[in-house]
Parts: C-alpha cells; structure tokens; sequence
C-alpha cells in the first residue's frame, strides 16, 4: 500500500516540487496551503493521487480542524512543514506586527501542524523547513532568522521526545531558493547562488523514506553555492 504524505505550503515553488518528488514515486499526497486554486491544479496533475485541501496554518484551531479531515483519509507516514514567508527588518525598526507575522508563519505554522502530527503519527518522519538565516547572522532578517531558528529547536526536541515512538524529526536548511517570487525581487548576483526547488525536495523525499532510517534531530543545510 502506498504511503500517506501530507505537505503542508504545498503550492509555493518548493512545495510544488515536493508534492511532485513524493506524488512520482507513487505516494498518496494530501496538498495542503490557503488557497484552493493551487492545490486544484496540484490534484489536476496527479488525478487519484493528489488530495488538495486548504487551511490557514498560522491558525491552532485551523490546523485542528484540517487534521480531523485528514484523519478521514488515513494515517500519515511523511508529514513536510513547507510553510514559511520572508519579511525584511531590523530589529530597532520592526514592529510587533512584523514579529507576529514571521513567528506566527514561519514557527507557529509548524509547531502547530508537528502536534497534531505528533499525537497520531505511527512511525514514518516529519521534516520541517528552516534557512540559512536561522544559523548565520545577516542583518535585516531578525524577526524571521528567530522563527526560522526556532524551527531547528523545535526539530531538534520533536526528534527526541518521538524516538521511542520510531518517528523520525529532521529540519531542511535551504538558502536562496530559485523560485519565480525571489527571481523577481533578489538582485542577480545573489540568484546565481540560489538552488533548484527540485534539488532541496530531493533532500526531503530522501528524509521522507526508510533509507533516511538513521537520521533524526538534523539540521541539514541546503546552501548550493552560497
């Protein structure tokens, strides 16, 4: 039997390319993110085997009422906490609403969604999305280099608290991913650097399967050139 993967943000450019690694391999995706017309042309490209479904993730009582419907369609194997957005600002200049926002999307997002995993995950692996930021200081990133950094914490504690349960907790560390949103906004320089989302959903989908069986509590960076 196949099995049950449910990616969370899974309608950005690196969400897309994760539903397509797992979905192509022949697991049954649940497609998660706030919009519905992205995760219909996600269900459009995997008939049968791609179930969209839409969510605010931010939200604890959102996410409780996702997993309650995923609880109809079976019990996750992989679950990827793909959701995350960037906001730049210092710390003297940000705003409590800037601070909300990047923790609220960033860790919140996933703190929220390794719960519910948690209490119902029967083995398998959770694998949740950090940055570069989280480990190297750059300034102009604050309030997002702490959630991002929260997410390794959060991995890293997971990992322990479900190693007698067989569940695996790993974390993800890209740095400037190639994706249309950056292309448009990063200067050309800093693109050169930036690394394919289909290799960093690589990386995932091999964290996502038995091969990775001895891996759990890691931090994995995914720099390309940078």
């Amino acid at each position: 039997m196949a099995d049950l993967a449910v990616i969370l943000g899974a309608t950005g450019g690196l969400g897309t390319s994760i539903v397509d690694a797992l979905a192509a391999r022949g697991d049954r995706v649940i497609a998660v993110a706030r919009s519905r017309s992205g995760v219909s042309q996600l269900e459009s490209s995997y008939p049968g085997v791609v179930s969209g479904d839409t969510a605010d993730l931010t939200s604890r009582s959102a996410v409780d009422d996702l997993w309650e419907r995923i609880d109809r369609l079976g019990v996750p194997r992989w679950v990827v906490n793909a959701t995350g957005g960037f906001r730049a600002g210092k710390v003297a200049d940000s705003t409590p609403d800037d601070f909300t926002y990047m923790m609220d999307l960033n860790l919140g997002s996933a703190w929220w969604s390794c719960r519910a995993a948690a209490r119902r995950m029967q083995g398998g692996g959770i694998v949740n999305l950090s940055a570069r930021s989280a480990v190297v200081a750059e300034p102009g990133a604050a309030a997002y280099a702490v959630a991002k950094a929260g997410v390794i914490k959060l991995t890293e504690v997971l990992a322990a608290e479900l190693k007698s349960s067989g569940i695996r907790v790993n974390a993800v560390v890209p740095a400037i991913i190639d994706t249309p949103l950056n292309r448009q906004s990063l200067p050309e320089k800093l693109m050169q650097k930036a690394v394919a989302p289909a290799e960093i959903a690589a990386v995932i989908a091999y964290l996502c399967s038995d091969a990775a069986s001895a891996i759990s509590g890691a931090a994995i960076p995914v720099y390309g050139r940078y």
